[in-house]
């Protein structure tokens, strides 16, 4: 069995005779007909029935027209494949993410993809989980970066980098005086945090709750450069994310420390509507971003040794 085989059949079911078979592949009756026999003579089963100058076609014919279908379909959309791989990758993506991957993981993707494809517009829009999975939801959005997990079915969710929380002070606080912190030291203290609703507020109050930690809650902001303006100042404390505290770490304006006994992370991951096959666009920007991964795993982790 060959390729022009199956296609020989698609031709026959769909014009419903040999002889137009045959024009429709510009070819004679006869050649169709040898072939038809010879692939009978290979399976041992009729692939149709000749009544009079009509044709039905058997059970066997029938599974070869749909295996025929597939073949066919799969060679079709890798030759698409391949053909939109040769073509520079032109038009419009619309990114969404919150205000630390649009700060600390989108630039470092973003300058990866311009490099891959100079001729692709890149637009980056930044808000709350909310309001990225309604952009995702219109339209709006095409692929988006938020913490996960989302409850949302009709989206697709892969999670893709894990990233650590660590207490947050400024350098002169007195917790960033002592070797070790436990989770009764940040009792009563005052915290400045992401805002209600957001999973890694979620995450933190979980782990109050669980430690039976009170809190003051001085402020509350979806904006983390406001918050480790906040911390800088005095005015509180916080729980924030290596990657957006590191550089101020190392020009010694904030300290970080660990939970003794505890890790507190959380977790990104790629968002985008389900559909029957990704656009381009979207497959380019996750192949790229595998391509940078292991650079972005490594600067959402603090050192061991702090």
């Amino acid at each position: 069995m060959d390729l022009r085989q199956l296609e020989i059949i698609r031709a026959i079911a769909d014009t419903g005779s040999f002889t137009a078979a045959g024009e429709k592949l510009h070819v004679s009756q006869s050649a169709i007909s040898r072939q038809i026999l010879l692939l009978e003579e290979e399976l041992g089963e009729s692939v149709f029935h000749r009544i009079g100058r009509r044709i039905r076609i058997t059970a066997a014919g029938e599974a070869l027209l749909q295996l025929s279908h597939r073949v066919f379909q799969d060679l079709q959309d890798t030759v698409t494949t391949i053909s939109e791989k040769q073509e520079s990758l032109r038009g419009t993506l619309r990114l969404v993410g919150g205000m630390t991957v649009c700060l600390y993981v989108f630039p470092t993707l973003l300058a990866e993809v311009r490099r891959v494809h100079p001729h692709l517009d890149l637009k980056v829009t930044v808000g709350s989980t909310d309001r990225s999975v309604a952009m995702l939801r219109s339209g709006a959005g095409d692929l988006g970066m938020l913490t996960v997990p989302i409850d949302a079915a009709d989206l697709v969710s892969v999670p893709v980098l894990d990233e650590e929380l660590l207490v947050t002070t400024y350098p002169n606080h007195p917790l960033a005086m002592k070797r070790k912190i436990t989770a009764a030291d940040l009792n009563k203290q005052p915290f400045i945090l992401f805002e209600t609703g957001s999973i890694t507020r979620r995450l933190v109050d979980e782990f109050f709750t669980r430690e039976r930690i009170e809190v003051e809650i001085v402020m509350e902001t979806e904006n983390v450069e406001i918050i480790k303006a906040m911390v800088r100042s005095g005015l509180g404390i916080s729980i924030a994310p290596w990657q957006a505290v590191a550089g101020d770490v190392k020009a010694k304006q904030l300290f970080v420390s660990r939970i003794a006994g505890h890790s507190l992370e959380r977790q990104f991951g790629w968002l985008y509507p389900k559909m029957t096959r990704l656009p381009r666009a979207v497959a380019e920007v996750l192949r790229v971003f595998d391509t940078v991964r292991p650079r972005l795993a490594a600067a959402a982790q603090a050192p061991k040794t702090l």
